[in-house]
């Protein structure tokens, strides 16, 4: 349906079970999902967006779709920043909104987000990148309700761990989920979602709702975790692609 309306060039939300696409003309131009942080948290992570401004730009800005531009014309954020981000969140949302699902799929026409425009981003380019995270995650741990499921850390800690996993494991109670985790950390719901299914397959943390704890792995899977690269390293590089793309 994705497709279809971008080849209508269409414009409007695309509303799912998990998430939200919104288009201008058939290009994404922002998504979200209760399953991943908002630009918003996001943006805060940098260190740079103080809440109230987020607040200010909202209520200065919102009613007229204009938020992204107000925080790059007030020097709360630079458009640079606020494209990585964005590009960010709407990847990182996009992924749980078009996830397989029985329920019912919405498009109303018209629809506009208060973000206002910052970057679009090919249907076909949204759909590809979310295809792929999908199967990266299934040949990292191919257990999903890891993906959703409160996480506790297993008996076995490990000596040492890459800081990425070891944020993730100080976290990981019996009662947050990996999305819970993710808004903690201010970090994309889909980084933290790989840092659980390589924690999962290594066997320091379980599951509760499958009562099972995940078996120990070979000694070489910790020091591969270890020197694993840093999943945000690949996204900046596949952002920038994607921004030199359409320069």
């Amino acid at each position: 349906m994705l497709l279809r309306l971008a080849s209508e060039r269409a414009t409007g939300a695309l509303l799912r079970d998990r998430g939200t696409l919104y288009l201008v003309e058939g290009r994404v131009v922002h998504a979200e999902s209760p399953a991943a942080p908002g630009i918003d948290v996001l943006l805060a992570a940098t260190g740079r967006l103080r809440a109230d401004g987020w607040t200010e730009a909202l209520r200065e800005a919102g009613a007229h779709g204009a938020v992204g531009r107000y925080l790059v014309d007030s020097g709360q954020v630079s458009g640079g920043e606020l494209e990585i981000c964005h590009l960010g969140a709407l990847f990182d949302a996009a992924f749980f909104a078009l996830a397989p699902s029985s329920g019912p799929t919405r498009f109303r026409y018209g629809v506009a987000h208060w973000i206002g425009p910052v970057r679009p981003v090919a249907a076909e380019a949204v759909e590809r990148e979310t295809l792929r995270r999908r199967a990266l995650l299934d040949r990292l741990w191919a257990h999903p309700e890891t993906d959703t499921a409160p996480v506790v850390p297993s008996p076995r800690r490990p000596v040492r761990a890459a800081p990425r996993q070891r944020a993730v494991l100080d976290l990981a109670d019996g009662v947050r989920t990996p999305a819970d985790i993710a808004r903690a950390l201010g970090r994309p719901a889909f980084h933290t979602l790989v840092d659980v299914r390589r924690l999962a397959a290594a066997g320091l943390v379980e599951t509760p709702r499958t009562g099972v704890t995940t078996p120990a792995p070979p000694p070489d899977v910790a020091r591969v975790m270890e020197m694993s690269a840093d999943p945000d390293i690949a996204l900046l590089r596949r952002l920038r692609d994607a921004l030199e793309a359409t320069l």
